[in-house]
């Protein structure tokens, strides 16, 4: 009778190693924050140093909270579809600029900092303008599935612009080389790294610049998923993002 018990005790011990054992993986597992991004250097890109700016400082938020931080990388939509998918394993996307409909699908994070936006412009044409009406008539290009500025966006919306959509910053960058549209939404940090970095930008560095009028300086966040998942995620990184200094991280890549 002492041996069954002492068995039975060895199976009862030993299952409540296993089952905390189990428990510790899941644990583990459950402290990482997985998002979806996409090539836009430097702010995010899978072979950059640090994989960019953005992704240097939500990592630095998550593992100020004890967190790790995973990112994968696709095109944009596809980036954004997958971080929606409530069945996809990801939190949310990121960076990504306020937006009243972004707003309505994903919570936004706190601010993960801040980039310039502009137009990318011919060096030999450049356009001067006070605001957004003075820009009707011209075609502008724009890059499919982006968030520029409300006011820009309501009016390429209601066709009072002509916004020419293409997949890239880099297309739209070529395009205003070649002399086809006289200006392209563009980020002034992206621009600059692109034309620096671009070997099929080298032909255009001269031919190209940022207009001298900002159409906004962007905050730039982590959309997360609309779901418990999600908010926890959230929380995770708003509540590292008050331990880091947040512009310290960026401009390190960011300065030239």
């Amino acid at each position: 009778m002492k041996q069954a018990i002492g068995r039975r005790s060895w199976l009862i011990a030993s299952a409540l190693f296993c089952t905390t054992l189990f428990s510790g993986t899941l644990q583990a597992e459950e402290k990482v924050i997985r998002l979806t991004s996409l090539e836009w250097p430097p702010y995010s890109g899978a072979a950059i140093d640090q994989q960019g700016a953005s992704v240097a400082v939500v990592r630095a938020a998550a593992e100020a909270m004890g967190y790790k931080l995973e990112v994968k990388f696709f095109p944009w939509n596809r980036a954004v579809a997958a971080a929606e998918d409530p069945k996809s394993g990801y939190h949310g996307y990121f960076p990504e600029y306020h937006s009243d409909d972004v707003a309505s699908k994903f919570k936004l994070s706190d601010s993960i900092g801040s980039g310039p936006l502009g137009f990318v412009e011919s060096s030999s044409a450049p356009v001067s303008w006070s605001s957004l009406a003075d820009l009707k008539g011209k075609p502008i290009g724009v890059v499919d599935g982006y968030v520029n500025t409300t006011d820009f966006d309501a009016q390429v919306a209601s066709g009072e612009l002509k916004a020419e959509a293409v997949s890239d910053d880099l297309t739209n960058i070529k395009k205003v080389a070649a002399g086809r549209i006289a200006l392209a939404v563009i980020d002034k940090n992206v621009l600059g790294y692109l034309l620096a970095n671009e070997a099929s930008l080298a032909a255009a560095k001269d031919k190209v610049q940022f207009n001298s009028k900002l159409l906004e300086d962007k905050q730039l966040f982590i959309a997360f998923q609309n779901s418990d998942k999600g908010a926890a995620a959230a929380k995770v990184i708003n509540d590292g993002l008050k331990k880091i200094d947040v512009n310290a991280v960026m401009n390190k890549f960011l300065t030239p």
